[in-house]
């Protein structure tokens, strides 16, 4: 995908065109290249419970912002009550390689927001790089939660909230439902418990043009504020996950962990070689690259089964037959991962054999 600049990042055009990423297990993160949410299916943790099924949507959104001498400027674009808030005129640019870069600069600070999940787990961490200038700057990271199915919405809901927090570290039970606890994790910094703090009446653009309620009630449980020096660069990270031990994470790592996993299946698909790079249109290879990407997202491991299968579509659909069949040969067998490709016949078969899938799925 080529670099949206400022010139693009209005807020019309801002609004309609919309990123995705994925974990392998039908969990995804999603949202505008303004990090404006505009449908209930948005957010940076969409985690499935029974993989790749009984998606819930977790983090809806991290909205930053930045305090120069006493000014604090707000980095997020939200919608709610007929007000939009401004965060995307400081935004300099969008691209999504092989992850979503959102890029800001606000009175000479750069901020590049760098988000990735975690491959086969329900993680989703968030990097930033700051440049700072002459002054002394604080960032505050503010985590939107949510906790309910995905295709539901918490209208004028009241949330319950219980935080034990040790350091960074806060974990986070939503709505009394211990049995699921939410992890969040920055590197640095001190986190501020909030009471009460209810984000009332997000409104949800497209959600409103699909016929549906586009209102609904979100919790912030609190906050962390990262102080930067003068002519300081720092690297701060922020995780959120449905897995313990996340303080443990080193996302620098998971962020290049994962562009190695994409690079290699480009090599493994054998339509063109990393190596030789230069002999190839800059315009093919981009081509393959996305191909791969977008290939590589509707594929999912189901751990009940031990098997792979295939996502019929994001943000609505699980896998289906039908679709498994129409798209087999473009997701699996050009691009040569041949083994998932029988994996997938297995799950399908297996799904035939107790009555999920009929058997004239198969009749040509």
């Amino acid at each position: 995908m080529k670099k949206i600049g400022k010139e693009e990042l209005n807020i019309e055009n801002g609004l309609k065109k919309e990123w995705l990423i994925t974990n392998g297990l039908g969990g995804y993160a999603s949202s505008t290249i303004i990090g404006c949410n505009t449908r209930k299916y948005h957010g940076l943790l969409i985690a499935p419970f029974v993989a790749p099924g009984r998606r819930r949507v977790i983090l809806s959104k991290l909205d930053e912002s930045l305090e120069i001498e006493g000014k604090k400027y707000n980095l997020y674009t939200n919608i709610a009550n007929h007000y939009i808030s401004n965060g995307y005129t400081y935004q300099e640019s969008f691209e999504k390689d092989y992850i979503p870069i959102f890029t800001y600069n606000v009175e000479g600070i750069e901020v590049k927001k760098l988000i990735c999940m975690e491959y086969g787990k329900n993680t989703v961490c968030i990097l930033y790089r700051i440049k700072n200038k002459d002054k002394k700057a604080k960032l505050t990271l503010a985590p939107v939660m949510n906790n309910r199915d995905f295709h539901q919405m918490n209208t004028n809901h009241i949330f319950s909230v219980k935080q034990k927090v040790n350091k960074q570290k806060v974990v986070l039970i939503l709505d009394n439902q211990s049995e699921n606890p939410i992890y969040l994790n920055a590197s640095e910094g001190n986190y501020i418990e909030h009471n009460s703090d209810m984000f009332n009446n997000m409104y949800y653009l497209e959600e409103e043009k699909r016929g549906f309620y586009p209102e609904e009630n979100l919790v912030v449980p609190g906050r962390y504020e990262i102080e930067i020096g003068e002519n300081e660069e720092k690297e701060i990270s922020f995780v959120c996950s449905l897995e313990d031990n996340i303080e443990e994470l080193d996302v620098k790592k998971v962020i290049n962990d994962e562009i190695i996993r994409i690079r290699k299946l480009i090599i493994s698909s054998g339509l063109y070689d990393l190596k030789l790079e230069e002999k190839y249109d800059a315009k093919y290879k981009e081509f393959i690259q996305e191909y791969i990407i977008a290939a590589d997202n509707f594929i999912v491991f189901r751990p009940n089964f031990r098997l792979h299968t295939i996502i019929a579509g994001y943000p609505w659909f699980l896998d289906w037959a039908r679709d498994s069949l129409i798209s087999f040969e473009g997701l699996l067998l050009i691009p040569k991962r041949y083994e998932i490709a029988k994996e997938v016949i297995l799950t399908l078969i297996r799904d035939i054999k107790y009555g999920l899938v009929p058997n004239r799925i198969f009749r040509i």
